[in-house]
């Protein structure tokens, strides 16, 4: 290697130093904002007053990834902003009416769903362990939604399971599918996350 091309890679090995710092905050802003779009791809079905969106993909994604603390943060922040009236939430919702509706169960297990799969996935986010950890978060987004559908509707518990978490099953199997394959290891030949 010549002299420059040393003081190039030098540069630049530097440079990904200095933006470390910046890489999780990032990453939490990131992950706010694609469960966000995750929410304006919404699919409303005619039995239930719960949509089928992909923004628990990116809940999931973002427990595994980037860890319990900043996965959790990433929801916090989506949350805020929607709460605050920024229109994030399925099909555009906003504010605190959105969240006291048949859908604020699953909303407000988002940060906890996060955590738990950042949790249990553990940095080496094993095959198993992962499995393991979007099957726990995906259970308690189900049980926070069920459980707060059942306040707001007045539904027995048949009716809450029927309206809402029957029909999201198979999307759910999806999505952790995809999930667990685009956070293994070997996908793109190295770990990737910004974990911790």
């Amino acid at each position: 290697m010549t002299t420059n091309q040393l003081v190039a890679v030098e540069g630049l090995r530097g440079t990904r130093a200095a933006l470390r710092p910046l890489a999780v905050p990032m990453a939490v802003v990131a992950f706010a904002l694609l469960t966000a779009v995750g929410g304006q791809v919404a699919v409303p079905l005619l039995a239930t007053p719960v949509p089928v969106t992909l923004q628990t993909l990116f809940v999931l994604l973002a427990g595994v990834l980037l860890g319990p603390a900043a996965g959790a943060s990433s929801q916090l922040l989506y949350l805020s902003m929607g709460l605050l009236g920024v229109p994030i939430f399925a099909m555009g919702g906003a504010g605190l009416p959105w969240l006291l509706g048949p859908t604020g169960g699953y909303l407000l297990a988002f940060p906890a769903a996060a955590a738990l799969a950042g949790l249990v996935a553990g940095r080496a986010r094993g095959g198993v362990r992962t499995g393991a950890a979007l099957v726990l978060a995906t259970a308690l987004i189900f049980a926070s939604g069920a459980a707060w559908l059942s306040v707001a509707t007045a539904a027995t518990p048949s009716e809450v399971f029927a309206l809402g978490v029957l029909p999201f099953l198979p999307g759910a199997l999806l999505k952790g599918a995809i999930v667990w394959m685009a956070t293994r290891p070997k996908v793109l030949g190295t770990p990737w996350g910004v974990r911790r």
